[in-house]
C-alpha cells in the first residue's frame, strides 16, 4: 500500500485530532505534532486553520464525487450511486471509519463556519445533477433528503435503523427510484 502524501498525512492528523480532543483542540499546532511534522511543514500545505477545514471538505467532497463518477446512464442511476456512496449496505453503525471522518469534518466545520460554503456548492452540483438523473425531479429530491437525514442519524447517533430495518429501508428507496425510473 502507497505511503499517504504528507497532505493526506496532515489531513488524516487534523481528522485525528478531532476525533480525540474535539472541535476546540483543532489547531495547526496539535496537527503538525500528531503528524509528526514541523509546523513550517503545516504551513506549507496549510497556512491557516481555514485552509485546513476546506482540505478536509475538499477531501471529502472529492471522494463522494469519485464515488458518484461511477454512476451509469440509465434514468435514477445517479440517485442509486449517491445512495451507495452514503449508505451502506448492511448495517455497520456509526464507529465505521469514514463516518469517523465525516463527523470529524463536521465538528471542524464548526469551528470554522465559512467552511460550510464549498460543500453548499457541492451540493448544490449534486442537486442539480439528482435532478437531472431522469426521473421525477420530486422523486429524486425526496430520495436524497431521506438519505441526507438517514447519514445525519448515522453520524450523530440519532435514531438509526436496526440491522434488518436498516437493509429494508435502504432496498424500500432503492424501489422507489427504480418505479419512478419506469414511469
Amino acid at each position: 500500500m502507497p505511503r499517504p502524501s504528507s497532505r493526506e498525512r496532515l489531513l488524516d492528523a487534523a481528522a485525528d485530532v478531532l476525533l480525540t480532543d474535539g472541535a476546540e483542540a483543532l489547531t495547526l499546532e496539535a496537527v503538525a505534532r500528531r503528524a509528526g511534522v514541523s509546523k513550517g511543514g503545516l504551513f506549507y500545505h496549510f497556512p491557516t486553520k481555514q485552509a485546513l477545514v476546506a482540505g478536509m471538505v475538499e477531501r471529502l467532497t472529492g471522494a463522494f464525487d469519485a464515488a458518484l463518477a461511477e454512476a451509469g446512464e440509465r434514468p435514477g442511476d445517479y440517485l442509486r450511486a449517491y445512495i451507495d456512496a452514503t449508505i451502506p449496505e448492511r448495517h455497520t453503525g456509526p464507529e465505521a471509519p469514514a463516518d469517523r471522518v465525516t463527523v470529524a469534518l463536521l465538528a471542524g466545520v464548526l469551528v470554522d463556519p465559512a467552511g460550510l460554503e464549498p460543500l453548499r456548492q457541492r451540493y448544490a452540483a449534486w442537486q442539480a445533477r439528482l435532478a437531472g438523473d431522469g426521473i421525477d425531479p420530486a422523486v429524486a429530491t425526496a430520495v436524497r433528503l431521506a438519505v441526507d437525514g438517514w447519514w445525519a442519524a448515522r453520524l450523530l447517533g440519532l435514531g438509526e435503523p436496526e440491522p434488518g430495518l436498516h437493509e429494508d429501508t435502504r432496498r424500500y428507496l432503492l424501489e422507489l427510484i427504480e418505479r419512478a425510473a419506469h414511469d
